[in-house]
């Protein structure tokens, strides 16, 4: 996903895992977070994940779709009998100039010859875009052609939700050849239309999952020009209602879950502050959402590290925490390390990765990426009885998980030359599970287990079980585990121990 940080995808449906981070239009910007900026997913897509500041890198796949700034995410065309497809700038002229000697469709030249335009308004807002450079004029000529026939095909069918859908898109995709301080026409004005078409499309066919999710793209849009203010609040809290209904349209979207976690995100640095905290923590359960979908999508695992650090910054600014159950800061701030550590492991030339890293490394429990405390069984016998399982110091790096046993008595052994061996803090009984073994991670429930949040690593030579202090405490672990492994098997694993042992 090279591609900027904070852009939202234009999606027609479920993005290859490999380039997650192609979210186009999108950028979010930073909430705040010293040097952590929030990424949206790359250039695919309109602009689907809102960073603390922006994903780094701009927007890579900028290719001729219709697709929104964020990360290229093509902007998909929907027809009625093409569900998720999704097309690109020049798929769509040639399908449409294909259609210009059928007389049978809508967008033959037959029927554009006498065009009775239902919205002029739209129309007119299109035609008087001109782009920057020849590219743009040149892109903006095929939107024009584009929304032309989707017209053309409104007026035969009012009712044809394919053809506002795929309006819509083109008045977003229009915007994006729009400078922000334009006044003829406004950027405001063409993401207002495009709003009304989404609107409309949806209103005639509410399970359109990608309507609901480009909508919400250019809703942020909107709130983003807004700043601060009470207007751009509201726009943020329907962004997030209209994200929360393409998620629930499409649960298999890890770019949506992303961008949700994005709005909500730039929403808590509105909102007054008894609001904030709980709107940070349903943003957390939402980049965690979209990891748990895509293990390599660093795009969350990047943003879930910056609203992590941003809750440690607020935490720590308002005197900590009086429960003793909830996280420190300098826990927040580890557990936001071991994210933004992974993201720079999958994407090492993300140069906003980088720049992120270097703030947090610190905050790692170096020479390890992650430690603390489980409770486990001795080696070998996980039948045992609860009372000799172990609350005992593990510790996860690149290469394995590892119980740490510490002989609290040296044991010392005479020689007959006189010379002493010390052999303390040695004990090969000690749990491990090597990466390369892992099969599967998963939360365990079994009622076996002693109190607490159950943990089973399932590897080659069997099931490890283990019992976490809380389950908040076991989310961390899943996710450190489920990361390391993923990293490993992206053939990044060097890139990892460089970060934690270099």
């Amino acid at each position: 996903m090279a591609e900027t940080a904070q852009e939202s995808q234009l999606q027609n449906g479920f993005q290859s895992p490999s380039e997650p981070e192609s979210e186009s239009k999108v950028e979010s910007q930073p909430v705040g977070q010293p040097e952590l900026e929030a990424q949206s997913e790359p250039e695919p897509e309109k602009k689907q994940e809102e960073e603390l500041k922006a994903d780094p890198e701009p927007e890579e796949h900028k290719e001729s779709s219709i697709q929104s700034s964020a990360d290229q995410i093509t902007r998909p065309e929907l027809r009625k009998d093409q569900g998720n497809q999704t097309f690109t700038m020049r798929e769509l002229l040639s399908g449409l100039k294909n259609n210009e000697d059928d007389p049978g469709s809508p967008y033959s030249q037959e029927s554009m010859q006498q065009p009775s335009y239902q919205n002029n308004a739209a129309m007119e807002l299109i035609n008087s875009v001109t782009g920057a450079d020849e590219e743009g004029r040149s892109r903006q000529r095929v939107l024009v052609y584009a929304a032309r026939r989707y017209a053309t095909a409104l007026e035969r069918n009012p009712e044809d939700y394919d053809a506002l859908y795929n309006w819509a898109l083109v008045l977003q995709e229009s915007a994006d050849n729009v400078s922000p301080d334009s006044t003829s026409p406004s950027k405001d004005a063409l993401l207002e239309e495009a709003c009304k078409k989404y609107d409309e499309a949806t209103r005639l066919c509410p399970t359109l999952h990608d309507a609901f999710y480009n909508w919400a793209i250019a809703i942020s849009d909107q709130a983003k020009m807004r700043g601060r203010t009470k207007e751009a609040e509201e726009l943020w809290e329907q962004a997030t209602k209209n994200y929360e209904k393409a998620v629930q349209l499409n649960w298999n979207s890890p770019q949506a879950l992303n961008n949700w976690g994005l709005a909500l995100q730039e929403l808590s640095a509105i909102v007054p502050a008894r609001e904030k905290q709980k709107i940070v923590r349903t943003a957390i359960s939402k980049f965690r959402a979209a990891i748990q979908l895509q293990f390599d999508f660093h795009r969350a695992i990047y943003n879930l590290g910056t609203v992590l650090y941003g809750l440690a910054e607020d935490t720590l600014r308002t005197g900590g925490s009086t429960n003793p159950k909830e996280v420190s800061p300098n826990e927040l701030y580890s557990q936001s390390a071991i994210y933004i550590a992974a993201a720079h492991a999958l994407k090492p030339n993300y140069s906003v990765y980088s720049s992120a890293l270097r703030l947090v490394r610190s905050m790692l429990p170096l020479p390890h990426l992650k430690d603390g405390y489980l409770t486990a069984p001795p080696v070998g016998n996980t039948v045992a009885p609860h009372s000799d399982w172990k609350r005992t110091e593990f510790f996860l790096n690149h290469e394995a998980l590892q119980q740490v046993i510490r002989v609290e008595q040296k044991q010392v052994s005479q020689s007959l030359s006189g010379r002493t061996a010390d052999v303390a803090n040695i004990d090969k009984r000690a749990v491990r599970v090597d990466i390369l073994d892992i099969v599967s991670v998963s939360a365990c429930a079994d009622l076996t287990l002693p109190p607490g949040a159950g943990l089973c690593i399932q590897t080659t030579h069997g099931p490890v079980f283990l019992v976490a202090d809380s389950w908040e405490s076991l989310d961390g672990w899943l996710d450190a585990i489920r990361l390391v492994y993923t990293i490993y098997a992206r053939g990044k694993t060097d890139v990892l121990a460089g970060i934690i042992t270099g």
